[in-house]
């Protein structure tokens, strides 16, 4: 299993929580990644909006773009996953963009490829907002051009949105054979899409009961493509505390839902310009991303257990939530990290194979 996190480029994850220590500032995020690849993460996810989806439009959020370019001078060995909505980035300019910073970086840049959701920011940032399947028509060409210009001399392409003549891209990236690209969505053409063109699949939290058949299909649709392997990420949300009380009673201070927090409104935009595979609750409108319904609630114990059954359903990477994020970080790094490896290493000294494995899912190298 790996361990990433998201980085707290709205200033924290709790809709009814105002004020969570952990200020949306450079200071804070540089602090947190050089600190958190000291304490074995692997990855960070860097958000891309221009308001602020979690305290509300009017509260500070950081530029994804800058700021991970930033990370990549600052930071040794965090694998930087910076996502990129293709209505924000023209393809050919995005694809020079990401190749220097992935020099800059040493080549650990990777993309996370978002299809925009949020018509009020498009309004606000004078983007075009395109409709649901309309957006997936878009993003593939968009990808088409990426891949084209990291991976050729030169490169053409003419479509219904894009047109790129004769380009050159130099100097490459470092990343072979190109920078991961990954992406999540639960609509048929997301999905698909995903299966075809990317080289990971991002999920929001679930059990793993529901993982497993997710990832199956995934994997389905892959081989359909004629593809090989996929990884396999998920989000989930921690609170880690030395009794399941405790944990319990932390968690029914940060889901006390009122309709009238800030980003309430926001919310409803997200609901209205997605295709989800389920309903959602209050609850999940509280801690984003319905990181609460991957289980990672209880003590150290608990949750260990609960991400090795994770690792069992297909999940190679988890993308955690923590609030406050620095001190809850380094609670998990040194009372859950050392159980789950300890747990996998005697899976293995037992079978012979990793957890995943033992049930028929192969590990995926990217």
């Amino acid at each position: 299993m790996r361990f990433g996190y998201w980085l707290p480029v709205f200033g924290g994850w709790l809709r009814n929580v105002a004020d969570e220590g952990m200020e949306a500032s450079w200071d804070y995020v540089a602090r947190l990644a050089r600190r958190s690849e000291e304490i074995g993460f692997d990855l960070t996810l860097v958000a891309e909006l221009n308001l602020n989806d979690i305290k509300g439009p009017a509260a500070p959020s950081l530029d994804a773009w800058s700021t991970t370019a930033a990370l990549a001078a600052v930071t040794e060995r965090l694998e930087l996953m910076v996502a990129v909505r293709p209505t924000f980035h023209p393809p050919a300019l995005c694809a020079k963009q990401a190749a220097n910073i992935d020099r800059i970086s040493g080549g650990r840049l990777t993309l996370n490829v978002v299809s925009s959701w949020w018509a009020e920011e498009a309004r606000q940032y004078g983007v075009e907002f395109d409709q649901h399947d309309r957006r997936y028509a878009r993003t593939a060409e968009w990808l088409a051009v990426v891949d084209g210009l990291w991976s050729h001399e030169r490169f053409s392409f003419q479509g219904e949105f894009y047109r790129v003549e004769n380009a050159i891209l130099e100097p490459k990236p470092l990343a072979r054979p190109r920078p991961t690209l990954y992406a999540g969505g639960e609509s048929e053409a997301a999905k698909d899409l995903i299966a075809r063109s990317c080289d990971a699949y991002l999920m929001h939290g679930d059990p793993p009961e529901r993982i497993a058949p997710k990832v199956a299909d995934l994997r389905s649709r892959r081989e359909r493509a004629g593809k090989g392997r996929m990884a396999y990420g998920m989000a989930g949300f921690v609170v880690c505390r030395d009794t399941e009380e405790r944990a319990r009673r932390e968690v029914a201070r940060i889901t006390d839902v009122s309709q009238s927090a800030a980003g309430y409104a926001n919310y409803q935009d997200w609901l209205a310009n997605t295709q989800l595979e389920q309903r959602v609750s209050l609850e999940d409108y509280s801690v984003s991303n319905r990181g609460l319904r991957t289980g990672l609630v209880g003590t150290p114990e608990q949750i260990a257990e609960r991400i090795v059954e994770l690792e069992r359903a297909g999940v190679d990477l988890l993308l955690l939530q923590f609030s406050p994020q620095l001190e809850e970080m380094e609670r998990f790094a040194s009372e859950v990290i050392p159980l789950v490896q300890r747990s996998s290493r005697m899976l293995s000294t037992k079978y012979g194979v990793s957890p995943k494995q033992d049930v028929g899912t192969p590990l995926c190298s990217l």
